[in-house]
């Protein structure tokens, strides 16, 4: 497969001169030979071939130069020639003669003739000639370790002839510099279906930013005749518009090191039940671990399935990284007790990461399962139900609503693992091998051995490592090798763990073993998900054979390392450790076999030495860098001489650096090997000494002593000279899967900047959004195909390990799938759906940046330290890909040969906080990595125009590289930088503002500008002018990429040194000297640019720069500045016109109306506070209110005042807001502040009139139901088998009618359900019906969503077979079935079980009121109660540093009510002229009187949950607090014991004052019976906006009018009343009643009911309902569009001050304010919570059959059994009871007619029992647990001397149990088994139910087996029954069973042994005795026959 160019002639030259070409393809470029003295034709007849690995795309090109030739000087470029090869693609073949281009892309006359020829892979196009074979006979078969040198281009000889000496048509890249300058721009200049010329062409490249619509339209309307709007895309804005250089990198603007840093978490666990736990009748204890941390929930005793719902919450304070490594292990314990540690049944275990990582953080009521780590063959032991959630700060978990716990009980639906982990996890052992470790530091921690050295001077290694290796919660370690820098261990070490493990990482740590401590030397982490693929086509983990590369602190002596965490692992390494040679390998386990180990110990075995070329050939690497720059060095660090010093591995490190290894000189000495000859590509020039064995590395710089720029900065006067360093190294080549990553790297990151310039056309609201988003994807597209075609070349390398092949193939199939994904998306882009895909795309880019990181590692990462006075002070980190070498350019990291800003930082914890902000140094660096043969073109990314400096001269020291450069070229330039703004920056000063300046960093210069007082968006307008600027290097390259700027952003302090409070960079825009100064680039666009503190952002600065060259005319020929003529600010140069905004004139409004929650200042109140509002140096000044404590409101409710404010709505400034206190003597002090960052939501935009709700024309009929709106739907749920989707049917009235004819024919089977009594209905009913509904939406919204998402896949799956989705023959579910076969759902067998059930209790749904409950604030769902009155918080104080010392809530000093308005002038009209405006209150129009305000505050608490344990005993006991302003109301004695979810179920009245006393507090403390009471958390409501609020929030209004029962009216209002309010202050016409049910307001009709019915049942006519209907639907009214708030409970998340951030539990609660100039509102609502009702339930248990027969007589051999039976309530173990014993029952068969009682309370809404009860013997008080209503029935064999056998057992869950048999015959095992499929009775509705249900129990092989039957009568008695007709216990009066009829042999046999064996011998021995009877009987017959036979035939013969 080849490409092969015939050059021929090039004609039509000017002049006579040496002509040479250079030919260019995929980076390649080959050279011909030199053509002297030509004239105007150049005859070349040359041929060059390109072996290529990967077939061409038709989108590549081909490159022709022709320069003239000069011995001296660089060549001079003739002209180029550019050709698209999509026709030699297609046909094979071709001759083209075309002319070239010169620089400024214009033809000339030079024309060139050439002939392509083209061969593919496939041979579709061409024939292979026999003689274009290689020989490859020379690569023997074993040569396995061969491997080419470039992966694309295979070795071959060129089909040139005569190739001159001294340049090799196959060295690399020439020396011309300009080889890489094409091709960038190539692919997106195409899309507009024209070539584009590349990066010369500067005329292309001048357009703005973002091509503007209409330039765009016209381009495509030029390029591609009229294109469709909908394909149209717009390639990379980059590569269209600005100028994106091949020589610099882009810096990366984060600083800080965030990992490392300690955070707070919360883990909190609820364990709710186990079920299944395999034993016999054990007491289970559940232990929840985390880490070391244990806590155990109570015993319950003799049961398999105990309920627990017990609450565990664990604090940490740890970085992220050890958070989410902390494994948490479940264990159930059987009979743990204080003298023994029980035995363990299972466990279950996964580490915090994972939970971390589900949506929410949580798991949810999930069902873990337990297996047994000590016996891995014995399958699942039992399942435990659980809720475990990890909150982080800030954090906001979302608890699904509580309420009645009746699904979920489909265990197998519900397991707690992760999504895509198979429900049956089978165990596995993962083999860790640990080969050899390398390059370990030189050093020993411990002091003993320093002192051994220093007395004896033994000369042994002084380190002892082992290797140790954590997983899943255990740990193993390899032996420790002795004295050894370079240890081999060649063991393995086993885990067994389930598979796939719920623990993402393996730590693998070497560690150093000492006396006293063993210190790490290197940690090293392993993700199991980079390692492994659960994917159809995937592959369980596997590693290496590879090495590791470990990171951590510096490798200096010292005694006590204070970096020491990194070797840890915790935060980033900052210098190389050493490496180790590992291997990782999983086998599933069969279980069935008889050979495996069954326990899971972790185990450590030897294994075989591995050969040293395993890992890949070791070859020899170069690593050359230039420092350009160093500029920005912290004064801090002394004016000592600086040197940089750069290592890779240890090669270069000053303290142990390496040589070259061993083996490698070995191999050297015998010999080259053959294989070396035949690489492709070599530097076989002469100039190249072959052997350069003698060159020594330069690892760092000669020492300089800095000079200073200004104040906080020195830089180093490198000017002219640049110094250099190269090392040689040697690692093995694995270059491959470096470069494979780097083709994901770059698409990502071309994908970053696309999907960030779509956002920011978003943003900015540019048009056409989506044109962008389509050039994304084609770019995505086509680099994800091309990324297919370079890494699909199969190389026999050396070291390729399986994950290397595994990982390819996954990578190919991924980014194959992703280039269809992406061609389907981008047809689908539309304008409205852009920011949908625009998500789907995002998770590409994760995807991407998944795929391209390498578990494998090779060449290690490059340091860089800066060390001053032998001290090393700062350092950078560069990943050794980023900088690798490559011929493919897209293989070749995106850093290599360019200059890279890099920012060095302090090493580790040093670098936290505030030290780790500051910039230690700004590097310009360039650097260059690759093979040493290779290295011939590794200067040409350097910018041009220098000159090499070598360490020696001499002859034969050409190839040397040199140890600096000077640059001859050197241009001057002015730079101009324009700074406007900044605005949202971060608070500095104690005042909560800032005196912010900003000081700008160019080359070696830096400048200021000035300082504003107090503001945190400075407008400073300040021109500032660099004059004489030297920049090194060639014009036009400095145009197209010049050197970054640097803005940081100070506090000026008045005493010590200003504080740093951000930094950002900007690149300028170059003109040269000889261009014009004119649009579209000049003058500059003010743009934004996010401000960085840190890893945080801290404001936006908007401002411009240009970089004007000065030309040989000097400063003159410079563009002048146009200032602005009325400028008053002296010396200061103000920004110039057009770079300056253009403005208008709005005016501002300002609403004042109160302040709150001032506190103090410098320990003094606020009494006279005033507000100062400023917005472009603007402003007004509020009232100052006269005595804050007695009236905090303004006295002037509006001002107003007139701004000049930018047109462009994204620039407009901040307004400020300001607090000030007026004291005595005319001083002022500031309280807070408050920037408001943008003012659109406050811009005035005239409503749309034309929108439907203003049509006045007509009126409009809304028909509502004639009755009241009461829920009638009857729900039925029907679920498809094979979709999640919950559909929802109407049942019709008809329907109805024949469901209750159908019940009533039934007869006696199905009673009916009977109407509630209205009566028995209260406000909790309503409560818990509004539950449900609540929760019936969450599912039926996650079951939408779902749909949804499979619509959206069902699209793309059919679009990429290119089926339309609404052709797709596979519609509705079917196709559903087949679209998604691949995620075919686990559950579904689980559906269609559930499917009978499912249609759901809701048959019978009661027909209840309902209120609305919302589960988050009320104010969240209204926007705050913003409607006109806004809050803003003021602020004072710094904002603390990172280490999380101050809150965002605890610098808040009080809070501004008011709002804005902002409009242009003049006054918009359609306000003007409504008939009642007030020119006072502006736009502020009907706004109410601020005047103090008396309110009665009605509080209702309903229950909290989840509440925060604040006992030692993980409990807690709750009591509500209120507070308003000075009214505190404690609830202390009626604190619920020991609850974590109580039900308080309480009203507080408070009487307050508005505006005074509006923050109302919700607190709930826990109460101690010593010591202080603990604040638990607490939630503050702000009243007065509910108050104040449009959306009435004083008083819910609820879903239907009634004026008795439990849903009474309660406003004080009635619906008639506040609907004639609403209207007249709404200014709505209305409202009308008219006859038969009608009312009308504004323009809109309403129906419905007029009868209304009160308590004694009469009907009157009513207007109310009429009215309430219009107030459900006021939202709908024309200019009232306010949704009313509904009656409602809403739930507040609990927070304490001390965990901010962190929810400590919910509490659901509403609030009801009533004005007190009103009438009274009637008596609060009576929501105390229910008590429970007392029942009593009597079981009969009257027979048992088939037990099974435990006992053997010890006579007989028989088997019987002494069969009793034992029951008792769930929770009431202690209340057991017994029947008496049937002895020796021989058929499994017992008489009882025994009767127990259990008395019970029982809430029926929450269908559990109530018990109360101590804890222990110490408890205080009782405790209440609700416990699910379940009785469990067991059948016992009872044993004189030994304990009773335990034989089976039963639960019946007395809301849902299965019907009893009527016969035994009839009574199977499958009553338990298959419950879910069988008719349930709930014994509350059937009260008596009697029947045979059977008993099981689990055997040997862990299933179930029937074990027996039992005959037994439930009944169930209110308490009042009970005691009307009472009942004894056992067979006791009153009403006594008769005795059972028992056999005889049930009295034991020594008391009347003959009875016993009479009966022993009857029974057994009847038939046998019967038939030996007739037996006998037929003998004597026959007998007697043959005896009196021969006499009677005697005497018959003889006739006698």
């Amino acid at each position: 497969m080849a490409l092969i160019v015939h050059l021929r002639t090039v004609t039509d030259l000017r002049g006579k001169g040496d002509r040479i070409a250079k030919v260019a393809f995929r980076g390649l470029s080959f050279y011909t030979r030199v053509l002297e003295n030509c004239e105007d034709e150049a005859r070349f007849n040359e041929s060059f071939r390109w072996p290529i690995a990967s077939n061409v795309d038709g989108n590549e090109m081909l490159e022709i130069q022709v320069f003239n030739y000069s011995k001296v000087f660089t060549n001079r470029l003739i002209g180029t020639f550019r050709m698209v090869l999509q026709k030699v693609v297609e046909e094979g073949q071709l001759e083209v003669s075309d002319t070239l281009i010169d620089d400024n892309n214009s033809a000339i006359r030079t024309c060139v003739s050439i002939e392509i020829k083209y061969q593919a892979m496939d041979g579709t196009v061409g024939a292979w000639n026999d003689n274009e074979f290689l020989d490859d006979s020379n690569r023997s078969e074993n040569d396995g370790a061969f491997q080419f040198e470039t992966d694309s281009l295979l070795s071959g000889h060129s089909q040139g002839s005569g190739v001159s000496p001294g340049r090799s048509h196959q060295s690399l890249q020439s020396a011309e510099r300009s080889f890489r300058k094409t091709g960038k721009g190539v692919f997106s200049a195409m899309k507009l279906g024209k070539i584009r010329p590349p990066k010369e062409d500067h005329k292309g490249k001048d357009e703005p930013a973002i091509l503007e619509t209409e330039d765009l339209d016209r381009k495509a309307m030029r390029l591609g005749g009229g294109l469709d709007p909908d394909t149209i895309s717009l390639a990379s804005v980059t590569a269209v518009t600005t100028n994106v250089s091949n020589k610099r990198s882009k810096p990366d603007i984060k600083m800080e090191p965030s990992a490392g840093r300690p955070m707070d978490y919360q883990v909190s666990i609820t364990i709710i039940e186990a079920r299944q736990l395999v034993g016999l009748n054990m007491d289970p204890v559940v232990c929840v671990e985390i880490g070391d941390e244990k806590k155990y929930t109570s015993m319950k005793e003799s049961t398999n399935c105990p309920y627990y719902n017990e609450y565990f919450v664990f604090d940490f304070h740890v970085p992220p990284d050890v958070m989410f490594d902390k494994i948490i292990k479940l264990s159930v314990i059987h009979s743990k007790n204080l003298l023994r540690s029980g035995t363990l049944v299972g466990t279950f275990k996964l580490d915090v990461g994972t939970v971390y990582s589900q949506q929410e953080h949580q798991f949810y009521h999930k069902w873990a399962i337990l297996s047994d780590p000590d016996d891995i063959t014995a399958g699942v032991k039992g399942y435990l139900k659980c809720d475990i959630a990890v909150v982080g700060k800030g954090d906001n978990i979302k608890t699904p609503h509580k309420a009645n716990e009746t699904d979920e009980d489909d265990i197998e639906g519900n397991l707690l693992l992760p999504e895509g982990v198979p429900s049956e996890r089978q165990w596995a052992r993962f083999y860790v091998k640990i080969y050899r470790a390398e390059g370990l530091p030189k050093m020993n921690t411990s002091l003993m051995a320093n002192v051994k050295k220093a007395f004896i001077g033994e000369n042994k290694d002084l380190v002892d490592p082992y290797v140790q290796v954590l997983f899943a919660g255990q740990k193993g370690k390899t032996s420790v090798q002795k004295s050894s820098y370079e240890p081999i261990w060649n063991e393995q070490i086993i885990f067994t763990e389930m598979f796939p493990p719920l623990c993402k990482r393996m730590k693998i740590q070497i560690r150093d073993s000492d006396k006293v401590n063993d210190v790490a030397i290197g940690t090293h982490f392993i993700d199991l998900r980079k390692i492994a693929n659960d994917g159809d086509k995937g592959f369980l983990p596997t590693l290496g054979p590879a090495w590791v590369n470990m990171y951590g602190s510096t490798r200096n002596y010292t005694l006590m390392d204070e970096h020491q965490d990194l070797n840890e692992g915790l935060g980033e390494g900052v210098s190389f450790r050493a490496r180790l040679l590992i291997s990782i390998a999983v086998e599933i386990l069969d279980t069935t076999s008889t050979e495996i180990m069954n326990s899971t110990d972790v185990q450590t075995e030897g294994i075989q030495n591995i050969s040293e070329n395993v890992t890949g050939k070791i070859e020899e690497f170069f690593l050359f860098g230039a420092f350009l720059e160093a500029t920005m060095i912290d004064r801090k660090i002394g004016d000592k001489p600086i040197t940089f010093e750069v290592t890779i591995g240890n090669y270069g490190n000053q303290i142990d650096g390496v040589n070259k290894p061993a083996m490698h000189k070995k191999k050297k000495e015998g010999g080259e090997s053959d294989e070396e000859e035949s690489e492709l590509i070599q530097n076989s020039s002469e100039d190249e000494t072959e052997d350069d064995g003698d060159m020594v590395s330069v690892s760092s710089t000669p020492p300089m002593k800095p000079v200073i720029t200004d104040r906080n900065y020195f830089h180093l006067p490198y000017f002219e000279k640049k110094p250099c360093t190269y090392i040689k190294s040697w690692w093995q080549d694995q270059r491959r899967r470096l470069y494979n990553a780097n083709i994901m790297d770059k698409i990502a990151d071309k994908l970053e900047e696309g999907l960030n310039d779509v956002q920011e056309i978003i943003k900015t609201e540019k048009a056409y959004p989506e044109r962008r988003l389509r050039g994304v994807l084609e770019e995505l597209g086509s680099g994800c195909s091309r990324f297919v075609t370079l890494a699909d070349k199969d190389q026999n390398q050396a070291g390729r390990t399986r994950l290397d092949r595994e990982r390819l193939k996954f990578c190919m199939r991924e980014l194959e799938n992703m280039s269809q994904q992406a061609k389907t998306i981008r047809s689908q882009v539309k304008k409205n759906t852009v920011k949908d895909k625009l998500k789907l795309v995002q998770n590409f880019l994760q995807k991407l940046r998944f795929l391209a990181e390498e578990p494998q590692h090779s060449i290690p990462e490059v340091f860089i330290w800066m060390i001053s006075n032998n001290k090393r002070i700062a350092y950078a980190r560069i990943p050794s890909k980023d900088i690798l070498y490559s011929i493919v350019d897209e293989e070749m990291g995106k850093e290599c040969g360019k200059v890279k800003t890099v920012f060095l930082k302090l090493p580790g914890k040093k670098g936290f906080g505030p030290a780790g902000w500051t910039v230690q140094a700004k590097m310009e660096i360039y650097l260059w990595l690759g093979l040493n043969k290779q290295r011939k073109d590794f200067l040409s990314g350097l910018p041009n125009g220098f000159e090499e400096n070598k360490a020696l001269k001499g002859p034969g020291l050409q190839s040397f590289p040199p140890i600096s450069l000077t640059y001859t070229m050197k241009q001057i330039f002015q730079l101009r930088v324009h700074m406007y703004q900044a605005r949202s920056l971060f608070a500095a000063d104690s005042s909560g503002l800032s005196d912010p300046f900003a000081r700008v960093f160019f080359s070696t210069h830096s400048q200021c500008t000035e300082v504003l007082n107090e503001t945190l968006c400075p407008t400073w307008d300040q021109l500032l002018v660099f004059d004489h600027v030297e920049l090194y290097g060639e014009a036009s390259e400095l145009r197209d990429d010049p050197p970054i700027i640097v803005i940081e952003i100070y506090d000026q302090d008045t005493v010590g040194k200003a504080e740093f409070i951000g930094r950002t960079f900007a690149k300028p825009i170059t003109k040269m000297s000889d261009e014009h100064y004119g649009p579209p680039r000049f003058p500059p666009q003010l743009e934004y640019y996010q401000i960085y503190r840190g890893n945080c952002t801290a404001g936006d600065l908007l401002a411009a720069f240009e970089l004007l060259q000065i030309g040989p005319g000097g400063k003159a020929e410079l563009p002048p500045i146009d200032v602005p003529t009325d400028s008053e600010k002296g010396p200061i140069l103000p920004v110039p016109m057009g770079v300056r905004p253009v403005l208008s004139k709005y005016r501002i409004e300002v609403l004042f109306w109160g302040l709150r929650d001032l506190k103090r200042v410098n320990l003094a109140q606020v009494d006279r506070p005033r507000v100062d509002i400023e917005c472009a140096g603007k402003g007004v000044q509020s009232a100052v209110i006269q005595n804050y404590k007695k009236n905090p409101n303004f006295s002037t409710l509006v001002k107003w005042f007139e701004v000049d404010l930018p047109e462009n709505e994204l620039l407009h400034p901040p307004l400020n807001i300001r607090v000030v206190d007026c004291r005595a003597f005319g001083r002022y002090t500031l309280v807070g502040s408050h920037a408001v960052g943008s003012l659109r939501k406050f811009i005035y935009r005239a409503p749309d009139r034309n929108a439907n709700n203003w049509a006045t024309a007509g009126e409009i009929v809304v028909n509502m139901e004639p009755e009241p709106p009461v829920k009638k739907m009857e729900t039925v749920v029907k679920l498809d088998a094979t979709s999640d989707a919950v559909v929802k049917v109407d049942v019709s009235e008809e329907d109805k009618e024949k469901e209750k004819k159908k019940k009533k024919k039934k007869g006696g089977e199905e009673i009916e359900e009977e109407e509630p009594d209205e009566s028995m209905l209260d406000w909790w009913s309503k409560y818990f019906a509004s539950i449900e509904t609540l929760k019936e939406q969450l599912r039926a919204q996650e079951a939408a969503a779902a749909e949804a998402e499979e619509k959206e896949d069902m699209e793309i799956a059919a679009e990429g077979a290119d089926v339309k989705p609404d052709e797709s023959p596979m519609k509705g579910t079917k196709g559903k079935e087949k679209g998604k076969e691949k995620t075919k759902a686990p559950k579904e067998d689980k559906k269609k079980k559930n499917q009978m059930t499912e249609v759901m209790d809701k048959k019978n749904k009661q027909k209840i009121d309902e209120l609305q409950v919302y589960n988050k604030e009320l104010e969240n769902e209204y926007d705050n109660f913003e409607d006109w009155l806004h809050t803003f918080n003021l602020y004072r104080g710094k904002i603390g540093d990172d280490d999380d010392s101050v809150t965002e809530d605890e610098r808040i000093v009080g809070r501004y009510k008011g709002s804005l308005c902002v409009y242009k002038m003049p006054l918009p009209e359609d306000v003007t002229k409504e008939a009642s405006f007030d020119p006072n209150f502006g736009m502020f129009q009907g706004i109410p009187n601020n005047d103090p305000v008396n309110v009665l505050v009605r509080v209702y608490v309903v229950r909290a949950t989840d509440l925060h344990p604040a006992d030692i005993n993980g409990k807690a006991d709750p009591y509500v607090v209120i507070k308003l302003g000075k009214t505190e109301i404690k609830d202390k004695e009626n604190y619920i014991s020991k609850q974590l979810n109580p039900v308080f179920g309480k009203s507080f009245d408070i009487e307050a004052t508005f505006p005074m006393e509006s923050m109302l507090t919700v607190a709930v403390f826990d109460w101690d019976l010593v010591g202080t009471d603990d604040l638990i958390g607490e939630t503050k409501i702000d009243l007065e906006n509910r108050y104040y609020s449009k959306h009435r929030a004083t008083c819910g209004i609820s879903q239907s009018y009634a004026i008795h029962g439990y849903n009474a009216w309660r406003d004080p209002m009635k619906p008639t009343q506040i609907l004639t309010k609403l209207c007249k202050e709404a200014k709505v016409d209305g409202p009308h009643f008219g006859p038969g049910g009608r009312v009308k307001v504004a323009n809109r009709v309403f129906l419905g009911p007029t009868e209304i019915e009160d308590e004694n049942g009469l009907k009157k006519q009513t207007d109310e309902h009429l009215a309430l209907t219009v107030l459900h639907h006021w939202e709908e009214i024309p200019h009232a569009c306010y949704k009313l708030v509904p009656e409602h409970v809403e739930t507040r998340p609990l927070l304490n001050p001390d965990k901010p951030g962190i929810e400590q539990g919910r509490i659901e609660m509403w609030v009801d304010m009533f004005p007190m100039d009103m009438p009274a509102p009637g008596p609060a609502i009576d929501i105390s919570p229910r008590k429970p009702k007392k029942y009593e339930l009597r079981v009969i248990i009257w027979n048992t059959d088939e037990v099974i027969l435990e006992d053997d007589d010890y006579f007989t051999g028989e088997k019987s059994s002494d069969i009793f039976v034992r029951g008792w309530l769930k929770g009431q173990q202690e209340d057991k009871q017994d029947t008496d014993v049937h002895y020796h029952s021989l058929t499994g068969e017992g008489n009882f007619n025994w009767r127990f009682i259990f008395p019970f309370d029982y809430l029926v809404a929450e269908e559990k029992i109530v018990i109360s009860k101590k804890e222990s013997m110490f408890s205080w008080d009782e405790t209440e647990y609700k416990i699910p209503a379940r009785l469990t029935l067991q059948v016992w064999d009872a044993d004189h001397f030994s304990a009773d056998d335990f034989l089976g057992a039963i639960e019946l869950d007395l809301n849902r149990f299965p019907r009893g048999a009527k016969t035994a015959k009839q009574c199977s095992i499958d009553m338990v088994v298959n419950e879910q499929e069988l008719p349930t009775v709930s014994i509350f509705k059937q009260k008596r139910v009697k029947g045979w249900w059977p008993f099981v129990a689990r055997n040997e092989n862990d299933e179930m087996e029937l074990t027996g039957k039992v005959e037994a009568e439930l009944h169930l008695l209110t308490a009042e029954e009970a005691e009307k007709s009472p009942a004894g216990l056992a067979r006791n009066e009153p009403d006594p069973l008769e005795k059972p009829n028992r056999p005889d042999t049930s009295f034991i046999w020594f008391l009347n042994p003959l009875k016993s064996i009479k009966y022993l011998i009857c029974n057994r021995y009847k038939w046998l005795i019967i038939k030996i009877v007739l037996a006998l009987l037929a003998l004597a017959m026959l007998g007697l026959f043959l005896y009196s036979m021969p006499g009677y035939m005697v005497k018959k013969l003889l006739g006698a």
